[in-house]
């Protein structure tokens, strides 16, 4: 089987956004699912907004848009009548700093088939039917993480054994294998929580004929002794999305899903006919379970996605959740397994991803509980489970080692007295990098900063003309191929002759509000900005603290060209 750097367990949204990325950064890496064909479900219903950006540095979401359709409005039934309509993005509008103001719908598995075709390009292919059943970790090396070499030995590896008795060998190994992940299980790492036996809904995708209802809206009947949720899928003629209370025993008992069971709630709870319903698959049942994996990291085997954790279905943030923490960790395996840093910076990945996962567990039980409130009232639906919260654009990790805290201060007393209780405008280290409207220096065509960010690089943003000595360093330093980019933010007004490619222009100001820039202009002294190659800001220092500019890079990328490790590369860059 051969040694290959990442062996991706499970090629749902997590296990393939994950290789997508560490595929495009030129690692070795295979997927396999035990699945011996493409699981086909239909629980989530699509990306939220900070799942879309993430599908656009793939570059898939335009390709995502196109087979989807915008959320709908919700209409809402009491006793067969509508009663209320609700629009929970009706005041929501595409900003500056965030491009997507809504989720999108469209079907998981379409979804799939998209990232599936996009890893195909990288000459990646899912591998299914492939079980895994054994791991053994290679113990000639400190495997806490906590070692002199930061439990990266030169030896390090996992040895993977599958059902058919095949065996593998990969340097690392991250479960994206669901809420019974085999990997997990093998770990021995605990899943705590609780599944809420009383909590169960019935799902299934199902055709229902053809103008049986209207297809631009998300139907609700919630009546006293039940509920039916009908949501057409986008690309489809005649598909719905079914989701229902189940039908229950003489005892009270669920009982399990069957097309016929649909038809008698579609006729017990809609004005339509059972026989409306012409075809239901994919049926299952869903409980509510809310539970952790204590940790997200063993040694050289990671958890991901629903692995890790797994919650109330409100607010749908279950598949975002795990994109998220797929584009968390995909670059930080990249630099490890190229030697650019210590593998202590895979520890950050739990660090970050864990708080985020068990706020996420709080939110929607919250959100749960305020949807089975609302629903008790007629004109009560799910646009309650949607709040501000639920678009993923907040989610920041100002707590995290990789956030340079020294720059939360004002970077000027100036600037301390103009913001309220001392805060600093625009974001902290830590917190998402804003996207903003833009143009190319050089070309004058329209972009904006999170196409400036994207590609598996960190990039360096510097404001003002203070800012151009750190990046002509960063340049020097990290030029090439080194995954370190600089780009020069211009002020409307300033002369942008010489100008470097790939500098932009803040033409409308939106990036300098975005970061909170706008004094620069005054005090000369200007801003540099660290963005992580997940668009979060790891360092927002004045110009002239190049210091920290270069102590986080080099925690990232080494020490830059005098560092390169092959013998090779350095002549190049000598002879150049």
């Amino acid at each position: 089987m051969g040694m290959t750097d990442v062996l991706i367990v499970g090629a749902g949204p997590t296990g393939l956004v994950l290789a997508c990325d560490l595929a495009r950064r030129g690692v070795a890496v295979r997927i396999v699912d035990r699945s011996p064909t493409p699981p086909r479900t239909s629980r989530a219903k699509g990306p939220n907004p900070r799942s879309l950006e993430i599908l656009d540095d793939l570059g898939v979401a335009e390709e995502v848009l196109a087979a989807g359709s915008a959320p709908l409005p919700m209409l809402k039934y009491r006793d067969r009548r509508p009663v209320a309509e609700a629009d929970p993005w009706a005041d929501t509008a595409p900003s500056p700093d965030a491009r997507y103001d809504r989720g999108w719908l469209i079907a998981q598995w379409r979804l799939e088939g998209i990232l599936r075709d996009r890893l195909a390009g990288y000459g990646v292919r899912v591998e299914p039917g492939r079980e895994v059943v054994g791991l053994a970790q290679g113990r000639n090396e400190d495997e806490s993480g906590s070692g002199s070499d930061g439990g990266h030995g030169a030896y390090g590896h996992v040895d993977v054994t599958y059902a058919d008795g095949q065996a593998g060998r990969a340097r690392y190994v991250v479960g994206c294998d669901g809420a019974h992940s085999s990997v997990r299980k093998l770990l021995g790492i605990t899943f705590e929580g609780t599944t809420a036996e009383d909590q169960v809904m019935v799902c299934g995708d199902v055709d229902l004929a053809e103008g049986a209802l209207d297809r631009t809206r998300w139907h609700q009947w919630f009546d006293e002794d039940g509920a039916v949720m009908l949501c057409p899928i986008p690309g489809t003629r005649t598909g719905w999305w079914f989701q229902a209370g189940p039908e229950r025993d003489g005892r009270g008992r669920p009982l399990a899903p069957t097309a016929d069971g649909f038809r008698r709630l579609l006729a017990h709870h809609t004005a339509l006919p059972g026989r409306d319903l012409t075809r239901a698959e994919l049926l299952s049942t869903y409980r509510v379970n809310v539970r952790m994996a204590d940790r997200f990291r063993a040694g050289r085997v990671l958890l991901a996605g629903d692995a890790a954790h797994v919650h109330a279905i409100a607010g749908g943030l279950g598949m975002n959740t795990g994109i998220q923490d797929a584009f968390n960790l995909g670059w930080k395996l990249g630099l490890v397994l190229a030697g650019h840093a210590d593998a202590e910076l895979l520890d950050t990945y739990e660090e970050e991803r864990l708080p985020v996962a068990a706020r996420t567990l709080d939110l929607t039980s919250e959100r749960l509980r305020a949807t089975l409130e609302a629903i008790r009232r007629p004109g009560g639906g799910l646009d309650t489970a949607i709040t501000p919260d639920t678009t993923g654009l907040g989610v920041g990790y100002r707590w995290s080692s990789l956030a340079a805290h020294h720059t939360d201060a004002p970077t000027d007393v100036a600037a301390a007295d103009r913001a309220p209780q001392g805060a600093r405008p625009g974001p902290h280290a830590g917190d998402r990098a804003p996207d903003a409207p833009c143009a190319d220096a050089a070309t004058g065509e329209r972009t904006r900063l999170h196409r400036v960010f994207a590609g598996p690089r960190t990039t360096v943003l510097g404001f003002g003309p203070g800012s151009a000595t750190v990046l002509r360093e960063t340049a020097a330093a990290y030029g090439g191929d080194a995954g370190v980019r600089v780009c020069r933010v211009y002020a409307a007004h300033e002369d942008r002759a010489g100008a470097e490619p790939g500098a932009v222009v803040d033409d409308a100001g939106h990036a300098a509000a975005a970061y909170g820039t706008g004094a620069s202009g005054v005090t000369g002294a200007g801003t540099v900005v660290v963005v992580r190659p997940d668009h979060h800001v790891g360092v927002l220092a004045p110009a002239d603290d190049a210091r920290s500019v270069r102590e986080y890079l080099r925690r990232l990328h080494g020490t830059g060209r005098s560092a390169e490790r092959s013998p090779g590369m350095v002549d190049a860059v000598r002879k150049g």
